[in-house]
């Protein structure tokens, strides 16, 4: 265990130092989304398995609460059950987020898919329905950043082989963001 638990945070640290060079694009998305609040628009999240988890957890950390009391800020994660499992039924499983991003989307919004590989099927058909509407369009990726890789407006790319390991920094990278948005939203 201890050599495992040791490996495990050399590999971490030697990744958060890689995380530091995406500081503009971190602040580009957050500039996006004051923008975006400032005109009464809404945050879109989504992604898959513990994707899905990261867009539920950084859209109920910025509609309800982050780190200090503060009005609550649009942001919706498109992970509703039903809603998903009817798009799979009637579409297929490709558009449970871009039907979604149809219905709820606007020109303005932006939409934040998370896709550790970059090749999710759904995630990549809900960034291409949030440009075609006119939202602005961020990825957190992983890995070699797949299909993704340079898609989307702005771009969060964790270039590590292991999901675990990109998941960890993604989740260093949103905390931070709502730390900000906490400092600039009363």
């Amino acid at each position: 265990m201890h050599k495992l638990l040791n490996t495990a945070i050399d590999d971490a640290g030697d990744l958060l130092a890689r995380v530091r060079l995406l500081a503009p694009n971190l602040e580009q998305l957050a500039n996006a989304l004051m923008t975006c609040w400032q005109k009464r628009g809404k945050v879109l999240t989504c992604g898959n398995g513990g994707s899905c988890a990261d867009a539920i957890h950084l859209a109920e950390e910025l509609s309800v609460r982050f780190a200090k009391d503060r009005r609550g800020l649009a942001a919706i994660a498109l992970a509703d059950g039903s809603a998903m499992t009817c798009a799979a039924n009637d579409y297929g499983w490709e558009r449970v987020f871009s039907r979604q991003v149809e219905a709820l989307g606007n020109p303005g919004d932006v939409l934040i898919g998370f896709s550790t590989s970059g090749n999710s099927a759904n995630v990549i058909a809900a960034l291409a329905a949030g440009k075609k509407i006119g939202m602005v369009t961020c990825v957190f990726l992983g890995k070699d950043g797949g299909k993704l890789k340079g898609v989307c407006d702005i771009e969060l790319h964790v270039p590590h082989k292991l999901t675990h390991r990109v998941q960890e920094a993604h989740l260093l990278l949103y905390h931070t963001l709502c730390e900000w948005v906490d400092e600039r939203v009363d």
